[in-house]
């Protein structure tokens, strides 16, 4: 699957109007619509199009046969809220303060002081500015308290939890119970995880439907797989699947999307409606390769890490009757990369007071010929340390005295030497050809002091950063 080449890619342009090779002409919609489906720790080879033969997927495996396949797509981090920053906003978790909890470690727990800044621009907001409506319903995860949940990001409708599942009382006794929120009010608390699924779709199917008239964005952040080592499903889908409850946890998600991608069929709106699916960050540690856990293959490395498993994801994305089918993208590019293409779909103005990473992708997802990555490198941190750089071929692992491997930034695990690997033929990261290319060496040596000053590395500050935003005295949510 990952090694197949873009076969049969038609050329497209958004000029108003897509010309197709067969010589007939479809309309470009006017303001699209977008449904954002993100997974919680899926790995990149967890799917069937990605080559899983242990789940059954034929919802998203359809998506890939009816659409694109982008098969280097990365997350800015192998994290969670620094990867759901980075995708909302466009920007490295870096760039926005969203990299360190605040307590020198890498994700937010429940009553943390910290969020992301509401003064951000955000696809929900730059979308909301510009006509549609806006919903997230899922999993959060960029702060639990009052200023820093959805409503202040331009999303019009929350339902869901504020951070991740496995964040309850019995894994730390001053957490609170995990609740289910609709906007800023509990109303459950704590929540039943087994039908959480299946009343996010709920909640989804009304959202579509009931702006199924004008343009809309449904950030639909799954809780699943998750990040407890025994996934909570619902009693539908427990122990039938041929992996454990992480496998049932994948068919779960795959249910989900046949139903949203069902309810647009039946509403008419399909051919002005772009669904993505795609995960925040490989499978972790104690899922990936084992017995009834998730698979990262061909790569190696889990999630949180700088690995190829940890920050290469898979990605699918359906637009019947504009993006070509059945074809699949080789070129870099990232989760950064959504909040411009899709203000480019949108007819919506990218914001010119900030720095914004991300690249408009639409050539690469239109099926454009010819068309390469508009990233000249990727960056790889983990928390605050720049631990490897890539382009478009090459990928440097950078020479560490202290490498950080943990989610405690306080605590070190030994050096790590100057490695480059070629990841054209070695997905494992297994074979250092510094040697050989000392030219590439010091062309990403320069990138990577470049990138450091800008965004910081360890306990340097970047040059060209914005400020997370604190409050005092945090506090649980009430029901």
């Amino acid at each position: 699957m990952f090694k197949r080449r873009v076969i049969g890619l038609i050329g497209l342009s958004l000029l108003g109007v897509f010309q197709i090779a067969c010589n007939t002409s479809i309309e470009a919609p006017e303001q699209p619509n977008f449904i954002f489906i993100y997974a919680d720790n899926l790995g990149y080879g967890d799917i069937g199009c990605f080559g899983s033969e242990l789940h059954r997927t034929p919802h998203i495996d359809k998506m890939a046969k009816e659409g694109i396949s982008l098969t280097t797509l990365y997350s800015s981090s192998g994290v969670c809220t620094p990867s759901r920053a980075s995708l909302l906003t466009g920007c490295y978790a870096q760039r926005v303060d969203m990299h360190l909890n605040g307590k020198g470690s890498w994700v937010l727990f429940p009553l943390s002081a910290k969020g992301l800044n509401p003064e951000e621009i955000t696809i929900a907001s730059l979308l909301k500015d510009n006509g549609y409506s806006t919903a997230c319903i899922g999993k959060w995860h960029l702060g639990d308290q009052p200023e820093f949940l959805p409503s202040n990001y331009g999303f019009d409708y929350f339902y869901g939890i504020p951070y991740s599942e496995d964040m309850v009382p019995s894994h730390n006794p001053s957490w609170p119970d995990l609740p289910l929120l609709q906007n800023d009010k509990v109303i459950e608390a704590p929540v039943d995880l087994t039908t959480t699924t299946k009343r996010y779709v709920k909640e989804a199917i009304r959202f579509i439907t009931e702006n199924r008239d004008q343009p809309f964005f449904l950030y639909f952040p799954h809780n699943l797989p998750g990040s407890r080592k025994v996934p909570v499903v619902n009693d539908d889908f427990l122990d039938k699947s041929a992996n454990s409850s992480y496998g049932d946890a994948i068919e779960e998600i795959d249910w989900s999307v046949g139903e949203l991608m069902n309810t647009i069929v039946k509403l008419g709106i399909e051919k002005r409606t772009m669904i993505v699916f795609t995960s925040d960050n490989g499978s972790p540690k104690g899922r990936a390769g084992s017995s009834g856990r998730g698979s990262n293959e061909p790569f190696s490395g889990a999630g949180y890490s700088t690995m190829e498993g940890g920050m290469r994801v898979p990605c699918v994305v359906q637009w019947p009757g504009t993006i070509p089918a059945g074809i699949s993208n080789d070129e870099l590019c990232t989760m950064m990369d959504w909040l411009p293409t899709f203000a480019l779909l949108a007819g919506a103005q990218m914001p010119h007071d900030r720095i914004i990473d991300g690249k408009n992708i639409w050539s690469l997802i239109s099926g454009e010929k010819n068309t390469k990555s508009p990233h000249e490198f990727f960056n790889y941190y983990f928390m605050d340390q720049l631990q490897a750089v890539r382009d478009s071929k090459w990928k440097l692992h950078l020479p560490l005295d202290n490498k950080y491997d943990s989610g405690d930034k306080n605590k070190f695990y030994g050096s790590s030497e100057l490695r480059l690997i070629d990841l054209s033929t070695d997905f494992k990261e297994e074979y250092d050809v510094s040697g050989m290319h000392p030219e590439v060496v010091q062309s990403l040596l320069g990138h990577a002091e470049k990138i450091r000053k800008e965004l910081g590395d360890s306990n340097y500050k970047g040059e060209k950063i914005r400020s997370a935003k604190y409050i005092d005295n945090p506090k649980a949510l009430l029901k």
